[in-house]
């Protein structure tokens, strides 16, 4: 129940209640003391009517409070006791939550005067102005209350008027903590979504938390769900725990100068004992927060899973086996989130019942303390006495009864209702350490996420477990030097070392790649062709040794991976990729150097039929492999780097283009860096370099045309071609049979016509 808000009309109990008790003290003439008694009963039997009613109400509330806090629980029949997964980290409202969420907040609001300051400032104004908005309508509701029960219609339409006074500022107060609440949400999200993107998207820090280190599991799920999670939680408790701290310091300083200090210091034992007894039973929401988010993740990558390789599983045709991965993955997650419900159902029990009952028993019992106990009663009260006392002198017994019942009934509501409001912000904070509990989930998920990847964008990994000690991440010596382009790119004893430092490749590599000096990588699955260009790309890091290369950027060294990529835009940044459209008409560079381009790589058609360079489509569906090498070629020549790095560039591609292609990439003085098995390709490079196929992490560089070289090639076409010539002697056998058979076939055709033919004449 809002604090302000509209009060409820009195039921008919009520104004029976108050109508019988002056009937029958004005037909029968009662006595003064029986007058009061009976007035006095007809007060409380009101003031109980109201409280009973506010108790409805607010239990309503409740409820649906925690139904909506439970509506997302889905309850499967498996009621299983709760097993929780040991690998979470635990997860609790302790010192290390309070830093993790102070870290978070630094990197939300770095300054004091940003913007979500003010945002966080005009909403805890408006919460203050909804709590003294509360303590008027307290007040208001037992003026209304004494003016009914005293028959004053003048005072009572007067404090009517008053009331839907409050309600406009009461309703705009209101709405305005719902949207700043929302708002206080986005701007966090906002500063905390730009963060990660700058962190996540430098230093190929994207790269790192995906093939480096493994301790970020699903980062597309942390990014895009979890900082959603995290920021709407914080908002919503900030309010849902600023606006009851304000109510209890608020209410418990009216109500002490109406119960006193004995009832004053009762409410205090009342909170400290029940927040210690649901404290204690308390479930560790926060880890179970932590790993329902951890599952739904997993069943997020599941169907990531299943949309990035839809081709290759409908060609095995794999449905069944991908449907019972998908449904094994939500089933542990439904497994888990039914046991958290579970949990949920005795410790809602227990919650309600202390909240909702004992909170309210106890609050009547407080504010009954001026009616049976005015000598206990605070300062306000006694003043009250005092007044009417020194009033009573001058006026009447009727009168006088009439204000002392006024008066009780006036402050009996005003208490009630403040005692109301009170287990309101006791309940909602009793709530919200189950809220902080799970914030405590979210803060850790976002935390580590945000840890991990500085630690990444400055170069820093983690072992995984169980890992040899060849090399560690953590004590890497190598030198890695920028020069100038036209110096070319050396490598110096480096050995090439997989990110966890467990598995060498290739081992005291030396190497020096200048201009026009062509070189060809060959070697057999897994030796380490494509990890050598990891390293001079910075993708892996380097253990030892030195290794010298021109500066990051498309127009020194650009590299044209295996597994083409077309980016998310139009056909126009396809060619210019990782370009914008913006830098490419900065350099002056038209759309017809762009259809020049793709003439050089044969694609000048794809313009047409594909309705222009603005043409906007999934391009991954519309080209076919070979295209798709082919456009990866036209971004080479766009960039017309000093040096290109081909892996399996050109696989798809026909071999009269392939020449075509390495004859364009050599007049635009591209230094070609090929990764390949297919000798064909020897003649358009000048080095080669041999890896070792026996797992001796050897390697050797010789010369294109020398006696090694030449040998090489021969052996590699003789071993080729003896591959080929393997079952030739079983080839010729069942040709053989098969020519019998045919043979056979034929002569009993024949002699099936022949006799055929004799029937007939």
């Amino acid at each position: 129940m809002s604090s302000a808000h509209t009060p409820s009309p009195l039921p008919a109990s009520v104004l029976h209640a108050l109508g019988s008790g002056m009937l029958q003290r004005s037909a029968n003439g009662s006595s003064p003391s029986s007058l009061m008694k009976n007035a006095a009963r007809a007060a409380a039997a009101a003031a109980l009517t109201i409280t009973s009613l506010s108790a409805a109400i607010y239990a309503t509330r409740l409820g649906t409070s925690s139904s909506s806090s439970c509506s997302k629980q889905v309850e499967p029949k498996d009621q299983a006791p709760l097993q929780i997964d040991k690998r979470i980290v635990k997860v609790a409202v302790d010192r290390r939550f309070y830093r993790q969420l102070w870290y978070i907040w630094k990197i939300c609001v770095p300054t004091w005067n940003h913007k979500t300051v003010g945002i966080l400032c005009l909403h805890t104004t408006f919460l203050i102005l909804r709590t003294y908005l509360s303590v008027l309508v307290a007040r208001l509701d037992g003026k209304l209350v004494r003016d009914l029960v005293a028959g004053d219609k003048t005072e009572f339409f007067k404090g009517l008027a008053y009331w839907f006074g409050i309600a406009i500022p009461a309703v705009y107060t209101n709405s305005m903590i719902r949207y700043l609440q929302s708002k206080f949400s986005m701007a966090l999200r906002t500063a905390l979504t730009r963060h990660v993107h700058d962190t996540y998207m430098e230093n190929l820090t994207y790269y790192k938390a995906v093939n480096l280190d493994h301790r970020i599991d699903g980062s597309d799920q942390l990014v895009t769900t979890d900082i959603n999670r995290f920021c709407n939680a914080a908002a919503s408790l900030y309010s849902n725990l600023g606006k009851p701290i304000l109510d209890l310091v608020t209410f418990n300083y009216q109500l002490a100068r109406s119960i006193g200090t004995y009832g004053f210091l009762g409410i205090l034992l009342n909170y400290w004992v029940t927040s210690r007894l649901i404290q204690t039973m308390t479930p560790p929401f926060g880890r179970l927060a932590a790993k329902e988010a951890k599952l739904e993740g997993d069943f997020r990558s599941a169907h990531s899973r299943l949309i990035t390789n839809a081709e290759e599983i409908a060609f095995y045709n794999g449905g069944h086996l991908e449907r019972s991965i998908l449904n094994k993955t939500y089933a542990r997650l439904m497994r888990h989130v039914n046991r958290v419900y579970y949990i949920r159902i005795g410790y809602n029990m227990v919650e309600d019942f202390i909240i909702k009952y004992c909170w309210s028993a106890f609050g009547l019992l407080m504010a009954s303390i001026p009616v049976f106990f005015p000598e206990l009663a605070g300062s306000r009260e006694q003043r009250l006495r005092l007044k009417d006392a020194a009033e009573s002198q001058s006026t009447s017994g009727d009168n006088q009864v009439d204000r002392m019942t006024g008066r009780r009934t006036e402050g009996f509501i005003t208490n009630k209702r403040l005692m109301v409001s009170l287990a309101d912000a006791g309940g909602r904070m009793m709530y919200s350490y189950k809220d902080l509990s799970e914030l405590a989930g979210f803060t850790y998920r976002v935390y580590n996420l945000l840890r991990v990847l500085h630690d990444l964008h400055d170069d820093k990994y983690v072992k995984p477990e169980n890992s040899s000690e060849l090399y560690s991440p953590e004590n890497i010596r190598a030198l890695i030097e920028y020069r100038d382009v036209h110096e070319g790119i050396i490598l110096n004893d480096v050995s090439v070392v997989t990110p966890s430092g467990d598995t060498v490749l290739v081992q005291d590599l030396t190497l020096e790649i200048n201009p026009a000096g062509h070189l060809m990588i060959t070697g057999p699955n897994g030796s380490g062709k494509t990890s050598i260009i990891r390293v001079i790309a910075g993708l892996w890091p380097l253990f030892g040794g030195h290794l010298a290369r021109p500066e990051p950027g498309a127009s020194n060294v650009f590299f044209v991976p295996q597994r083409p990529y077309l980016v998310q835009g139009s056909l126009r940044d396809q060619v210019i990729y990782p370009h914008s459209h913006a830098k490419m008409m900065a350099d002056g560079k038209t759309d017809e150097d762009l259809k020049e381009i793709l003439g050089m790589v044969y694609l000048e058609y794809v313009v047409t039929r594909e309705g222009g360079f603005d043409a906007v489509k999934e391009w991954k569906d519309v080209f076919s492999g070979g295209e798709k090498q082919r456009m990866q070629l036209a971004r080479l020549f766009y960039h017309a780097p000093r040096f290109a790095v081909l892996d399996e560039a050109t696989s798809a591609v026909s071999a009269d283009v392939e020449a075509l292609l390495y004859t364009t990439a050599n007049d635009l003085d591209i230094t070609v860096i090929t990764i390949s098995h297919r000798p064909a390709l020897f003649k358009y490079h000048r080095y080669l370099l041999r890896l070792a196929a026996d797992g001796s992490h050897a390697w050797s560089l010789e010369r294109i045309g020398t006696g090694n070289a030449l040998l090489g090639t021969v052996g590699q076409e003789i071993q080729k071609l003896e591959e080929q010539l393997k079952g030739l002697d079983e080839a010729r056998r069942r040709l053989d049979e098969i020519n019998a058979e045919m043979s056979l076939s034929k002569n009993s055709v024949t002699d099936g016509l022949t006799n055929v033919r004799r029937t007939l004449i």
